[in-house]
């Protein structure tokens, strides 16, 4: 199933292992020990087509194979605004996140005709295009969906769940967290067959034009067929996922190419009584438990006495998308934005560097630091040069090379220090620490002399340990020849 790509020991020459054309019958809640993940996404958040376009080469040589795009669909878009990542008149960053019809193309991002020029751009260096969809819920202002969306529909008291307009008071009430609005965003109908309808042949505009694959926002959000039915607005079936994966058609219109065919998660925010088993029959999740616990690694510089092994949740690992911080924690309450390039890189490397989980990178603004969140604050510019940093490189292209190998983590020097080896091929070493430090580890490299790939330093493996010096807050890369 390619919605989680994996490899396996017994087959590295396959790219992913794939069930049946049209079936997305994947158990993804028991994990195979001998699965590995070989993709890595970077997040091209607030880019326009053009710079996307414009960086294709540059991505690709960084190592990534996939990208994610902002929002594409038509959104909130105020006279004057739509400029700025965040300011009062000029503009936020949340506006794509309000739709106002199911359209290609807004003036963040850019028009349908440059989302084409990036699509070709992206083919050309074998780069595979996700996009961010929320078709859980409208702008804010409900006057400002387009009357074409509302007429496609069945009219304005068919697009909103019967509470939709009202918020949720309690995350962890499924009734309330599937049926009302989330930050107070109207609450879709989306089990309203001609909802559906609508939206799917958005989605099959995307696909037709060479998307291939999604991030599903506030997926949590949508409910699955346990969840409380809208009764009272007609919902006989909670059956989106069951539309939006290609498993049923609604109206005479299906998905127009088979699922396993793309990359698919769901951001599916770890809380009380959500129901993480059922979403992972349709699709991947995000991992955002554990995006708590390596940020904790990263403020602390140290491992020591934190569980960094475990995944933190009930679906398989391969199946995971996992990050060191994603937009939402960079921007909306500024969860993870201190931390220092030098740190979110340690994570990415560790991360990166593990036989599970598909990593996302995110592109912070170009200038942003720690006193400026936003950088040069102008939205469809690229982001900052972290993104092609030797190390970032070097770990994505670990990642590929070691197909196949498990991994065994080591954390050494009283946690300052992580070893992600992976069989006997290769070891990716992580300093978290603001110290240099004689790290000594144990690991499976044969005995000898050896390289790193980042930055040429010297390492010697005796008797099955690997000595060396790490620098602050440094990286490695030591394979075998």
């Amino acid at each position: 199933m390619k919605n989680k790509i994996v490899t396996y020991a017994a087959c590295l020459l396959a790219a992913a292992c794939t069930s049946p054309a049209g079936s997305n019958l994947v158990d993804r809640m028991t994990h195979d020990p001998n699965a590995t993940n070989t993709e890595t996404i970077l997040h091209v958040w607030s880019w326009n087509f053009p710079s996307i376009a414009d960086n294709m080469k540059q991505i690709s040589d960084a190592g990534f194979t996939m990208i994610q795009t902002s929002p594409v669909n038509a959104c909130f878009s105020p006279e004057g605004g739509n400029i700025k990542i965040f300011d009062e008149k000029e503009g936020n960053w949340y506006h794509y996140y309000q739709p106002t019809d199911w359209t290609v193309g807004n003036n963040i991002v850019g028009t349908e005709e440059e989302m084409k020029a990036m699509l070709d751009s992206a083919a050309k260096y074998d780069i595979r295009v996700l996009v961010d969809v929320l078709p859980n819920h409208t702008a804010f202002n409900i006057d400002l969906v387009t009357d074409e969306f509302y007429a496609a529909v069945g009219g304005r008291d068919k697009m909103f769940h019967s509470k939709g307009l009202e918020g949720i008071q309690d995350y962890n009430d499924r009734t309330q967290c599937t049926l009302q609005g989330v930050g107070g965003l109207p609450d879709v109908n989306t089990e309203n067959p001609l909802f559906q309808k609508y939206y799917m042949e958005f989605v099959n505009k995307l696909v037709n034009m060479g998307v291939r694959g999604f991030r599903y926002d506030t997926a949590k959000h949508i409910g699955v067929h346990s969840d409380p039915l809208d009764t009272e607005a007609g919902v006989v079936e909670n059956d989106f996922w069951d539309v939006a994966t290609g498993r049923k058609e609604v109206m005479g219109v299906s998905l127009a190419i088979p699922y396993d065919s793309l990359f698919v998660y769901g951001e599916v925010l770890q809380d009380r009584n959500v129901p993480e088993n059922e979403y992972a029959g349709y699709f991947g999740q995000t991992a955002s438990t554990y995006g708590h616990v390596i940020r904790e690694v990263l403020a602390k510089r140290s491992a020591k006495d934190i569980d960094i092994l475990s995944w933190y949740h009930t679906a398989a690992p391969e199946y995971l998308t996992t990050w060191v911080e994603s937009h939402d924690t960079y921007c909306n309450a500024n969860e993870s934005a201190g931390l220092t390039d030098a740190q979110i890189r340690t994570g990415w490397v560790f991360l990166t560097a593990r036989q599970n989980g598909t990593p996302l990178f995110y592109s912070r603004p170009m200038n942003s630091t720690r006193e400026n969140y936003w950088g040069d604050n102008l939205l469809g510019a690229r982001g900052n040069d972290e993104f092609f940093h030797p190390e970032v490189v070097a770990v994505n292209k670990f990642r590929k090379e070691m197909a196949g190998q498990k991994e065994n983590i080591q954390v050494v020097a009283d946690g300052q220090v992580v070893a992600v080896s992976r069989g006997d091929k290769g070891v990716a070493l992580i300093n978290f620490s603001l110290d240099t430090i004689d790290v000594e580890a144990p690991v499976a490299l044969p005995d000898g002399e050896y390289t790193d790939n980042v930055y040429g330093c010297a390492f010697k493996v005796e008797n099955s340990v690997l000595k060396g010096v790490v620098m602050p807050e440094t990286t490695y890369i030591v394979v075998r020849k």
